[in-house]
């Protein structure tokens, strides 16, 4: 069977965005996604990786070839390297490949999208998407993952998500709530995409903590596309709002080493 060879992206205009003509709301969206290569190094140091149940349930048993689609700068690549998977990695901002290419050197990278995948037919057997299907257009998309994926191959979306159980991260999102509104990840797309890809979905729920500083939850929070898009000062005062939480709440005042806890949820579906 073939390797996942990266082929010529289909499509790609300067924005490395495809897809049908963009109204004013879809050409916000394509802002956000590619917001995050000016944040590429930071979002690399920052945001949390993936727990090795969550991805041995997504991909089944390795060696198996994956497809990274969305691939940022390379957290869920690196378990998957690690589990003894054969990977290509892709994602629409060369800046955030830059990051995953220089700490995975030996992993394959395009550039290139959910709409117009660089990889030849039937060259996976399965693609996963962490922190990114939210982006995908559904229809196009499905077309495009059914194109790559071997017969019996599987779709994989993962996401994390704060755990606000805990009640300085409640407070915390609280806080952030009205600037993210709208932009957090929309898991509704799992839907969407079972539906186009006619598949069967599991489901399984896991978790990761970080142990992080006061400082590291400010410049995670500066990762997110709504606060990267903002101009210096509205930035700069949301930043600040958070370290005075950090700095007042009682279960976080005063401590340089936090445990910053997360709810993986991950979602197998299978083609028929």
């Amino acid at each position: 069977m073939k390797d996942p060879v990266p082929r010529t992206p289909r499509r790609l205009r300067a924005s490395h965005w495809t897809g049908p003509h963009l109204g004013p709301a879809d050409a916000a969206v394509r802002a956000r996604a590619l917001s995050f290569g000016s944040v590429a190094a930071e979002y690399a140091a920052l945001r949390p990786g993936y727990p090795d149940d969550a991805v041995a349930f997504l991909t089944g048993h390795p060696p198996r070839h994956v497809l990274d689609l969305g691939a940022g700068t390379g957290l869920l690549t690196d378990v998957l390297v690690r589990a003894g998977h054969d990977v290509v990695a892709v994602d629409p901002a060369p800046e955030m490949l830059g990051e995953l290419t220089s700490r995975l050197p030996g992993v394959r990278a395009a550039v290139g999208t959910a709409e117009a995948i660089p990889v030849e037919d039937a060259s996976v057997d399965a693609v996963v998407a962490g922190q990114a299907a939210h982006w995908f257009d559904p229809a196009p998309a499905a077309r495009e993952i059914r194109r790559v994926l071997r017969p019996g191959g599987v779709l994989g979306l993962v996401w994390n998500t704060r755990d606000e159980r805990v009640p300085w991260v409640a407070a915390l999102g609280e806080l952030i709530a009205d600037e993210a509104r709208g932009h957090e990840a929309d898991q509704g797309v799992v839907d969407r995409l079972a539906a186009e890809l006619s598949a069967d979905v599991q489901t399984t729920e896991s978790g990761i903590v970080q142990t992080v500083g006061p400082e590291d939850v400010v410049g995670g929070i500066a990762t997110r596309s709504y606060v990267a898009l903002m101009d210096d000062d509205r930035r700069a005062a949301l930043l600040s709002e958070i370290r005075g939480l950090l700095a007042g709440h009682a279960a976080t005042r005063g401590r340089q080493s936090l445990h910053l806890p997360y709810v993986t949820r991950a979602y197998r579906l299978t083609p028929r």
